[in-house]
């Protein structure tokens, strides 16, 4: 991939992305050889007007073997200095950039159980840090091809031509060509994702249903103070920023512990670096009461175990099925790309922007009003070419999606 267009890629994270405001600090997440586009991305932060740039490197080999030798104390032990470095992060708000190249596979045989158990040993440390930070600062994910990510994707093809074709699609994803102008493109995008949500916002709709073939069969109620996003957001000192690089999705919070029936999903979960394929979840009363996986069973049970919010809903999104993703034919196998593909939920915590007036409101409003709050926030996608999605306000039913896309009457 020409280096020109790679660099044209990293300002769009810096600038479009994560919006950098003069004098802010950065923390970029990224795996240890994706070194060469970290370097050029903290050279473009640094343009965009960073005040300095934190690298976190990640190593999925490294964490495997931690997983491997470490005790189980000392993997639940939050150290001193991470716990400065998190409280330094909800002092100076800085802007943090995600950057995915990960192995689907990468984490395959690792000890689920140990790696649940520290988890939730940490969460009670960690969240006061992660609720200090919500709506006060920019963030958002991207991604750069891995070899073994690329050859996963498109086993046909030898190493190196799977890598450049998983570079081309990435780009295509986000808007970014030789000749564009890929922030006035992000523009259009996001003006388009803004009608959508007024729309829906608008309806105020009471409930959703959602019905296909392959069986699912459910229902969830929406907050009624809530409404519904998408594109673009904003912090609470009105800094826009775009969390998701690419994203197709609006998306709402619906109210926890109200939802019935089941979700059948219809693309594979990369989860902790390791698969899950072909399952379903039952809900009862708004909480998983069943689910079934053909494959990474124990994995969907500890998943759903993390916590009480693990098992609700934190949120629904509607993604047609003639969305560029979908339509590309790529299955990735990676959340960030596959669940903008398709209609999803996500089983976790939910969001507060998603409510009205959520600026001037604590975490605990929001999640007064009904917003799921947990260690995980999952998305697994649902649709499918026969999905039916429809909304029902005072009981009078509006259609949302017919035959997996936008129904006619939008």
């Amino acid at each position: 991939m020409q280096k020109t267009i790679i660099r044209k890629y990293a300002r769009l994270i810096a600038r479009v992305g994560a919006n950098i405001q003069k004098g802010q600090p950065v923390r970029l997440f990224i795996n240890a050889d994706q070194y060469d586009f970290a370097t050029v991305l903290v050279d473009e932060c640094y343009k965009a007007g960073a005040s300095r740039v934190d690298i976190d490197w990640d190593w999925q080999a490294i964490t495997k073997l931690d997983y491997r030798y470490r005790t189980l104390k000392s993997l639940s032990t939050v150290q001193k200095w991470q716990e400065e470095r998190l409280k330094l992060m909800a002092e100076e708000y800085p802007c943090r950039i995600i950057i995915i190249s990960d192995d689907p596979d990468g984490l395959k045989g690792i000890n689920q159980t140990k790696m649940q158990k520290a988890q939730q040993a940490r969460y009670p440390i960690i969240k006061p840090y992660r609720d200090a930070i919500e709506s006060k600062h920019q963030w958002t994910i991207a991604a750069v091809p891995s070899h073994v990510w690329a050859k996963k994707i498109f086993p046909a093809l030898k190493k190196n031509a799977a890598y450049e074709k998983l570079w081309e699609e990435i780009l295509a994803t986000v808007h970014v060509t030789k000749d564009n102008d890929p922030v006035a493109a992000w523009e259009e995008h996001n003006r388009k994702l803004k009608e959508r949500c007024e729309w829906l916002s608008a309806c105020k709709f009471d409930y959703l249903e959602y019905h296909s073939a392959n069986g699912t069969d459910f229902k969830a109620w929406l907050i009624p103070q809530g409404h519904w996003c998408g594109g673009a957001e904003a912090t609470k000192q009105g800094v826009i920023f775009n969390p998701n690089l690419p994203t197709e999705e609006v998306f709402t919070t619906p109210m926890k512990g109200r939802a019935e029936g089941t979700l059948v999903a219809t693309k594979p979960l990369s989860y902790e670096g390791q698969m899950i394929e072909d399952f379903s979840i039952t809900f009862k009363d708004g909480k998983a009461v069943s689910w079934k996986a053909e494959k990474g069973q124990s994995l969907l049970d500890k998943m759903i175990g993390m916590d009480e919010g693990a098992a609700m809903l934190g949120e629904l999104a509607l993604i047609p099925k003639d969305s560029p993703i979908n339509e590309s034919g790529i299955l990735y196998y990676e959340t960030l790309f596959d669940e903008n593909a398709a209609c999803h939920v996500a089983l976790g915590m939910g969001f507060n922007d998603t409510i009205d007036g959520y600026l001037d409101m604590t975490n605990e409003e929001c999640r007064a009003l009904g917003v799921n709050d947990s260690i995980i926030h999952v998305d697994f996608m649902i649709g499918a070419d026969d999905l039916e999605v429809t909304g029902f306000k005072d009981g009078k039913a509006t259609p949302i999606f017919r035959n997996g896309t936008w129904a006619d009457a939008l």
